[in-house]
């Protein structure tokens, strides 16, 4: 859309460690696709040495340069929340905002992450079972994603984090949106024995990143019968995916998500609905050239 209030956005991420996010890339190419002039900067708090009681800054800074909205990405979803105007339903619900739009002296929250989960998980795994699922970590995008497999039907949820008071508020919010009987907490020490009986298994958890190596899940715990699924892209093949694999079991991996929450903010910064097919492949393309 050339020539209108929409062909100039300023967009950026909020975040810690984000050098190699694919979100600026994912952005521009589509409005590069659409004419539209985007610009897309990052704001990482480790360089910046900045923490969470610099965010009224940084919001404000935003906002007066021009900036349309901001992705926020860990550590920061839960504690923008106390400095934004207003939360859409599903980002007061869920307690996480990772996408700030800026508008009429507004600042506006919304979670993009519940629904780029959730798409994904209905694009690759729309068949498996949900009776037992066990997610690991309850934070800013555990929230989320927990939110999406309550939403998509699982009938009985644990949620583990070495932090159990988090779990806990996390499975008591869920809970007096989606019914008590279907979300509890669970303790670290109890996730072999929980695994037993689950039929599928989601981190949700920084474990796995290319500076959080690691497996959250014993390769032991692992079975052809539990699916696993996995919020982390980079890289796409974590060692609990490839553990999994390597047992035979179904994996979902974190590109989709990672893509279709860059859908649905692309389309609240700039108003214009994306090419769905075109971002999966863009991120396809962006792997595969080494970014």
């Amino acid at each position: 859309m050339p020539g209108s209030e929409r062909d100039h956005v300023l967009i950026g991420l909020v975040g810690a460690g984000i050098g190699h996010s694919l979100s600026p890339l994912l952005h521009q190419r589509e409005a590069d696709r659409r004419g539209i002039r985007l610009i897309y900067t990052t704001v990482d708090s480790q360089d910046l040495d900045l923490t969470a009681t610099d965010l009224p800054g940084v919001l404000r800074w935003a906002a007066t340069l021009g900036f349309r909205g901001l992705n926020i990405t860990h550590p920061f979803k839960q504690d923008i929340i106390e400095h934004l105007d207003e939360l859409s339903e599903e980002a007061q619900a869920i307690g996480a905002v990772n996408t700030v739009v800026f508008g009429d002296d507004r600042w506006i929250g919304h979670n993009t992450d519940w629904t780029g989960f959730r798409r994904a998980f209905e694009r690759d795994f729309t068949d498996v079972p949900r009776e037992r699922v066990v997610q690991l970590g309850a934070g800013g995008a555990g929230a989320a994603v927990a939110h999406a497999l309550l939403a998509l039907g699982a009938r009985q949820l644990t949620i583990v984090d070495i932090d159990v008071d988090r779990a806990k508020q996390l499975t008591a919010r869920l809970a007096s949106r989606f019914g008590a009987g279907r979300v509890v907490a669970g303790t670290v020490e109890s996730t072999s024995a929980l695994l037993t009986s689950a039929e599928g298994v989601v981190n949700a958890t920084p474990v796995g990143m290319a500076h959080h190596a690691g497996s959250p899940v014993a390769e032991t715990d692992l079975r052809s019968d539990l699916w696993v699924a996995d919020i982390v892209y980079r890289p796409t093949a974590t060692e609990l995916l490839s553990s999994a694999r390597a047992v035979g079991a179904r994996t979902l991996d974190g590109g989709g998500m990672a893509v279709f929450q860059a859908v649905t903010a692309f389309e609240l910064f700039t108003g214009a609905a994306p090419d769905v097919e075109a971002m999966l492949t863009d991120y396809a393309d962006l792997l595969a050239s080494g970014y």
